[in-house]
């Protein structure tokens, strides 16, 4: 990640709710804070008082934002220190205020605390949100592209969906990760066509092909979806020994039993070069000389 823990939360924005119901969604708004590296949390008028035994079990090891908390009487004091505020609100408001998504308001935040702003989030009531008078306490008003029938969010939802675009808007890139799948090379044709001739070899031996005359066909159809996926080297390799388990093992001698006769001769042949195994017995392997098993 690009944006280091003390420098986000030196200029995170604060997260106000505002008369917050139930210690259990103080607790989930907590946990989803430190999820994107928000730590200061504010509470107005808590409806069950505070501290909440609650709020710290449902903040599952967030402690630090629960030690953290601040509780004021009124939100006017609860946003006094503070420069730049948004409202969040499912419903439109009378009033002069932009209104803002998420994606855009995060970038805001973004921008206004590199100014070296303090910014703060404004979070209403589990049942019905924020009273007019106090969203106009608000520079600005954010808004979730919900579906309109059902609207409501969560409090603990709303919260993360916020600390998710303030997280997001400090990434050099946006799409990067904390971490990424395995590098690996793409599979080269020797290597592919070494697995459909070693794939053949084996079903031939094994009278897969019948009737003779559709052999041809069947080959076609058995590398059309072979070739389809754009195999990785290292893919290539496990579809390898599981064919050669197949072609050189059985039942009755399986593999770690010994060393198969046929296997014995492919391998005597692969690294002599002298050809002295039965075609019929060789699996053509594209060149390689191994089975990648």
């Amino acid at each position: 990640m690009s944006v280091s823990p003390s420098s986000t939360q030196s200029a995170a924005p604060v997260i106000v709710l505002v008369e917050p119901q139930l210690g259990e969604n103080i607790g989930m708004v907590a946990r989803a804070m430190a999820n994107f590296g928000l730590a200061e949390l504010r509470l107005v008028n808590p409806r069950d008082g505070w501290p909440s035994e609650k709020a710290r079990a449902a903040a599952s090891n967030a402690d630090h934002v629960i030690d953290g908390v601040v509780v004021y009487p009124d939100l006017a004091s609860a946003v006094a220190d503070l420069n730049f505020v948004f409202a969040t609100t499912a419903r439109a408001r009378d009033g002069f205020k932009e209104v803002r998504g998420p994606v855009e308001a995060g970038r805001t935040l973004r921008g206004h605390a590199v100014s070296g702003l303090r910014t703060g989030i404004l979070f209403g009531r589990e049942r019905f949100g924020l009273y007019n008078e106090e969203v106009s306490l608000a520079d600005e008003i954010v808004t979730f592209p919900v579906d309109p029938r059902f609207a409501s969010l969560n409090i603990a939802q709303a919260v993360l969906l916020m600390s998710y675009e303030w997280m997001k808007s400090g990434l050099e890139d946006e799409t990067q990760t904390n971490f990424t799948g395995p590098e690996m090379a793409p599979a080269t044709k020797d290597q592919l066509h070494g697995l459909l001739n070693h794939l053949e070899a084996a079903l031939d031996a094994r009278g897969y092909f019948r009737p003779a005359a559709k052999k041809p066909k069947m080959v076609d159809n058995l590398r059309s979806v072979l070739t389809r996926p754009g195999f990785f080297a290292p893919e290539l390799k496990v579809l390898r020994g599981v064919v050669a388990s197949l072609d050189y093992f059985s039942p009755k001698e399986p593999r770690g039993a010994g060393y198969p006769d046929r296997k014995a001769k492919v391998d005597h042949a692969a690294h002599s070069g002298s050809g002295s195994a039965d075609e019929d017995d060789m699996p053509p392997i594209g060149g390689r000389g191994l089975d990648n098993d």
